[in-house]
This record gives structure tokens, C-alpha cells and sequence, in this order.
């Protein structure tokens, strides 16, 4: 079933990635040693249940957004509520985004979106884009995530 530790590591660069401080889960994901579809899936739960922190912070934390942790500017704010409104809950899909995820997951907890339909539609666009790099990586002849 493969290490512990090296499962653990995978799941707080997820969670971390996903959340307010800045990482790249997908290269622990590449690199990670066990079960692929394992490997995969811990990312999936770490990354979304990172998005679900932001999720919350946008829920209940909406009036720290001027605070310099806060993880979107209130520019960011103003900005992706309009293109969330504009695309719907669709967009949740792409939340994995580099640039508009960490916004869009705000964006979703600040319009209150149901936790259960944020959590199973960002869920499923990360678990996508980890299927897709993991295989990408083990096409080009890299190590099994």
C-alpha cells in the first residue's frame, strides 16, 4: 500500500496548495512513491478538503477581507463574483485553476453555495486534473504517482 509518511506528505501539499499558502501539490504527486489510484486519490481529498477551508473562509470570514491573510484581495472578490455569477456553478469544475481557483473557492463560501454541491464539483475537477497529470507523468516515462 506504500509509506505512510509519503501518503501524509502528499495530502498536506494538497491540502496546503489548495488553501491560503502558496504550492504546487502536483509535483509530490508525480514524485510520490505507492499505489497510484491511491496516491491520487489522498491528493484529491487533501486539495479539496483545502478548498473547503477557503470555502469556509469566504462563508464566515467575509469581513476580514481586508486583512492582509485573507486568501483574495477584495479586488479579487469583486471581480470573480461577477464571472461566478456569469458562469454558474459550473465553474466550480475549474476551481483547480492556477490564478482563479483560490478565488473562486472564496467566491463560492462569500455566494453561499451549498457545501455539498461546492465540495462534489470541485472535487471532481481536481480529481480530473490529477488523473491527467499522473498520467501524463507515467506516459513520459516518469515514476507511478
Amino acid at each position: 500500500m506504500g509509506d505512510l509518511t509519503a501518503y501524509a506528505g502528499v495530502f498536506w501539499s494538497a491540502f496546503l496548495a489548495a488553501s491560503i499558502l502558496p504550492g504546487a501539490s502536483e509535483v509530490l504527486l508525480v514524485r510520490g512513491t505507492g499505489e497510484p489510484l491511491f496516491v491520487i486519490a489522498t491528493a484529491t481529498v487533501g486539495n479539496t478538503l483545502g478548498s473547503v477551508t477557503n470555502w469556509a473562509c469566504g462563508r464566515f470570514l467575509l469581513h476580514y477581507r481586508d486583512h492582509r491573510w485573507f486568501p483574495v484581495s477584495p479586488r479579487q472578490i469583486d471581480r470573480f463574483s461577477g464571472l461566478f455569477q456569469r458562469c454558474g456553478m459550473g465553474s466550480l469544475l475549474f476551481a483547480w485553476a492556477p490564478v482563479v481557483g483560490d478565488a473562486l473557492t472564496v467566491i463560492a463560501g462569500t455566494l453561499r453555495v451549498p457545501i455539498v454541491q461546492f465540495t462534489l464539483l470541485f472535487g471532481i475537477g481536481k480529481l480530473g486534473r490529477y488523473l491527467v497529470v499522473a498520467g501524463g507523468a507515467m506516459a513520459m516515462g516518469g515514476s507511478e504517482p
